[in-house]
């Protein structure tokens, strides 16, 4: 479930989930990959695959799952979140800018800081080295970059 990232804050005694704040409240339930995954499309679980190996040659991650997607934390926070559907793949990302590209159904203001991009993708194609850039800005909030 872990691509092991330095464990910090809090972990949830019960359901296992790691939180930036102690007793962060939140839904205490155990969902798996398999669980999310189960009865999807190939195609759509192949861009899911995709999505990870682009995440992966960033660096370190822990699977932050829940009924509703699957998120990528960091070490400071979750910075993304997908879910396979039966058009391919829906998500959002947290960047420290506001991008403007089709892939992008809506982009809003998260915090002082972020931004967040909810995405859509329904073919490999358009998780491409420019898409890459992102996850990896992205994955730059999930460590914290965003705050120094």
């Amino acid at each position: 479930m872990s691509e092991s990232v330095a464990k910090a804050g809090w972990v949830c005694p019960k359901c296992g989930r790691r939180f930036a704040k102690v007793n962060q409240g939140h839904k205490c339930e155990v969902w798996t990959l398999e669980d999310l995954l189960a009865g999807k499309p190939e195609a759509s679980i192949k861009l899911f695959e995709r999505f990870v190996e682009l995440v992966k040659v960033c660096g370190e991650f822990d699977y932050s799952i829940t009924k509703a997607n699957i998120g990528f934390q960091g070490q400071k926070r979750i910075f993304a979140g997908v879910m396979p559907n039966d058009k391919g793949l829906s998500g959002y990302m947290d960047i420290a800018r506001a991008i403007d590209d089709p892939r992008f159904r809506n982009v809003s203001p998260y915090t002082k800081r972020l931004f967040v991009h909810h995405f859509s993708v329904t073919s490999a194609d358009q998780l491409d080295q420019e898409f890459a850039g992102w996850i990896r800005e992205s994955y730059a909030v999930g460590q914290g970059e965003h705050l120094k």
